[in-house]
Parts: C-alpha cells; structure tokens; sequence
C-alpha cells in the first residue's frame, strides 16, 4: 500500500493554490495515470486479502511463544490434599518446557485455588476464559464442579479436558456436551468392580456404605449395587456433606447395622473420619475405599490416627504406578517422576501420589496439544482429545488412553490393589472399569 500511496502523490500538483492549465493530451495520460493507479491499488488489496484468509485465525491462548491453559484445583479446604494435582501438573509442563515445549511453545499453566468451594470453581473459570483467554480448562478438580462450568465452557465452545472426576455424566452426555470429558475410571464402574469383587469372593456380606452426597458418591453406590447383581446385601447407606466437621454419627448409624464389610466412598479428609470412626466404636470390617483417596501418605494418615489393624486389607483399585513402592523403585518412568520433582518442585513430598497423577494427566494433556498442530485452536484441542490413543508410561502397563467422539471415558482398565504393610500391592488382571 505504501507503493500505491507514493504514486498517487506524484499525480497531484506541488503547489499548493495553483491550477495549470492542460492540454486534452495531458488530460487523457492523467487519466491513464488514474487508472494504472486504481488497478494497481485494487491488485495490492486483493493480495493482501488473500494473505489475510490464508494465515490462521489467532486462537485464545496461543501466542508465538506460549500456550496458556488453566483450572481450579482446592490449594486449601476441605480438600487440599488433592492440591499437589495441581503442583504436580505444573512440574511436568516445566519439565517439557526445559526441553523445548510444544512446537517451540512453553506451557503456561494457571491452576487458582477455589478451595473446593463450587461458587469460587465458576467464578474463577469465567475469571480464566474472559481475561487470561486461556486455550483450554485443564484438569479441574472436582465432580460437582465439573458439572457446575460445563454448560457455560460449552456455551463458548472452550474445551474442558481431563477433568479430575469420573463421574458418569461427563461419559454418557458428551453429544450435548461435546467439549467436556473427564479422566478418571468411571466412579460407577469403580462402584461396580467392588460389588463384583464382593458378590464372588464374600457373597454373603452385610454391607454398610459412607458416602458423600453428591454425583461422585451416587455413582459409586448405584454402580456397587449393579456389580453385587443381588448378591450380598448393602444394609445400610450413610451420607455426608463435604462441608460437615466428621461423621461420627454416621459411621455410628453405619456400625449398628451389623454389617462387616465398610464401604468408603469419600475424599481423602472423610475416608480418614471413617477409618478412625469405625476404630473409635472398635468395629473392624473388611474395608473398599475409592480410588481417590488412596494416596500412601493419606493412608499413612489414617493407620497413624486409627490402628494399623484397622487398613490393614482395604481394597481399591489402580491405574498408575505407585512411585513409593519398591516394585516400581528402578521403572524409568518413576525415575524421571524423582528427577521432576527434585529440579521443579523441590519443596514437594515424593510419597505424595497426587504428584505423580498430575503428571499423568499432564503428560495426556503434552500429547494433546501435539496432536493438535503447529498452530492450536479450540476446536483443534478438542479434535485430538476426541482422537488419543497412547500409552502413557506413567500408568499401569496394560492401560491405554483411547478416545473418540463416541467415546468419552479416556481409560476403561484398572487393577485391584491391597494395603499391606505401608503399601499398596496389585493383584489379579486387569478388570474392566466401565460403568
């Protein structure tokens, strides 16, 4: 445009309040002139236009040099345990980072504290979205809240990836919401490997369940009840709120029912109310707590506070690598885990798990964005995450990460797990873990 700018100056006269007089020569090569001039400036503009359509549209969150993503995770609260998801997740980005980052871009990571506290969750979602236009919300913590920002992260076609959750509903609704998927092994298919477990190897245990009130604990006792399949019985359910200071009342309720076998369905705070409160009424059952809060510290916590007797047998199930046990002690993969930890987050507990799984997630979240190509958009993310299918070293061997825009539950395999000693050791095959 300059070029066509200075040849269009050279038409005019230089003196400013003068007219010359012209001959009709002169009039028809300025009218030549004139023309050339439009035809050239019209060529110019067409080019440019073409250029403009041609160069991809600028995404949320994506800058030459970074790509920004965020979530809510509880640094403080009623569920600050899982705050290291969070710090472990971040670890990993920095370590990919060190080597280069994505295509040349480094990974932001914006993870704020909502506290698990579901108003805090949508506030400061919208907070992320609407001023730091992230690219996408990434590992947020938490059922509820999951559920609470997924019509409005919908709404504005952001993709909601690797939710910290396994409800069912980000499974089974993906059609009407088809830029949310979970991560986590579907809570009621976790439910149902339990009752499976049960109705085979103790069909004729009485069974009591304390579970929290909300999506997370229905799905886990709807899903128990299916996998018993009528055998067994559950002879007394109890809820709590997540907002409740214990549940000694509960597990009060829970013990004069008679039953031997306790189901923990509940965050890490609340299955160590339930551990302690079933050893303060000296009531010892047979004892299945939730994947999500098996950590080997929170364990630690809850033998410490109640009786070795006490965990000693719990079952769960697995999907990653326990970094603390010495199975695991020479895995590359564990390794790197310590050598992430000690160059990133030096200040950070390796015996921690929740570490460890928010570098799992993380590493899904790197091939994600890879997937996605040289130049990111929203809908871009959205096709790989609806395209993965990988192995990802950080969990078990034998699972894989596979999706599709059919299928919305990124992992379907698990393993179960006893407590013994200080540890958690894996027995048997790998079980489905499909609601």
């Amino acid at each position: 445009m300059d070029r066509a700018e200075h040849r269009q100056s050279r038409l005019s006269d230089p003196r400013p309040g003068r007219f010359r007089r012209t001959h009709r020569s002169d009039r028809a090569h300025a009218s030549h002139a004139a023309q050339t001039s439009v035809a050239v400036i019209g060529r110019l503009a067409a080019a440019a236009a073409v250029i403009t359509f041609a160069a991809p549209a600028a995404s949320p969150g994506v800058t030459p040099t970074t790509i920004t993503i965020g979530g809510t995770v509880p640094l403080s609260g009623p569920a600050a345990a899982y705050a290291s998801v969070g710090r472990g997740a971040d670890a990993y980005f920095r370590y990919v980072n060190s080597k280069g980052g994505v295509f040349g871009r480094k990974i932001v990571y914006k993870y704020l504290d909502d506290e698990f506290d579901v108003a805090k969750t949508i506030t400061l979602t919208r907070q992320l979205v609407e001023q730091d236009q992230v690219l996408a919300i990434f590992n947020s913590v938490g059922t509820e809240h999951a559920l609470a920002i997924r019509s409005y992260l919908n709404d504005r076609k952001v993709p909601q990836l690797f939710v910290g959750s396994g409800v069912s509903k980000l499974a089974t609704e993906h059609t009407k919401y088809p830029w949310s998927m979970g991560y986590l092994p579907s809570f009621a298919g976790e439910g149902a490997i339990y009752g499976r477990y049960v109705a085979t190897h103790r069909p004729r245990s009485r069974i009591a369940v304390l579970y929290e009130n909300s999506d997370f604990g229905k799905d886990m006792l709807n899903g128990l009840r299916r996998g018993l399949g009528g055998k067994a019985k559950v002879v007394g359910t109890q809820a709590y709120e997540i907002t409740d200071a214990d549940v000694s009342s509960q597990m009060a309720r829970l013990k004069s029912t008679g039953a031997d076998t306790l189901m923990l369905f509940a965050t890490p705070k609340f299955a160590i109310f339930g551990y302690v409160g079933a050893f303060r009424l000296g009531w010892h059952p047979h004892v299945y707590v939730t994947s999500v809060s098996i950590s080997p510290d929170i364990m630690k916590i809850a033998r410490v506070a109640s009786s070795r007797k006490e965990v000693a047998g719990s079952i769960s199930i697995a999907f990653v690598k326990d970094p603390t046990s010495k199975t695991w002690a020479k895995d590359k993969t564990v390794r790197l885990y310590r050598s992430i930890l000690q160059r990133f987050l030096p200040d950070a507990k390796p015996d921690d798990v929740f570490n460890y799984y928010g570098m799992a997630v993380a590493y899904t979240m790197v091939d994600t964005l890879r997937h996605a190509g040289r130049d990111p958009t929203r809908a871009g993310v959205l096709k790989a995450a609806t395209h993965l299918d990988e192995t990802n070293p950080f969990l078990l061997p034998g699972i894989r990460i596979k999706t599709s825009p059919q299928d919305y539950l990124p992992m379907d395999r698990v393993k179960l797990a006893r407590y013994q000693g200080d540890h958690w050791q894996f027995f048997g095959r790998l079980v489905n873990a499909r609601g």
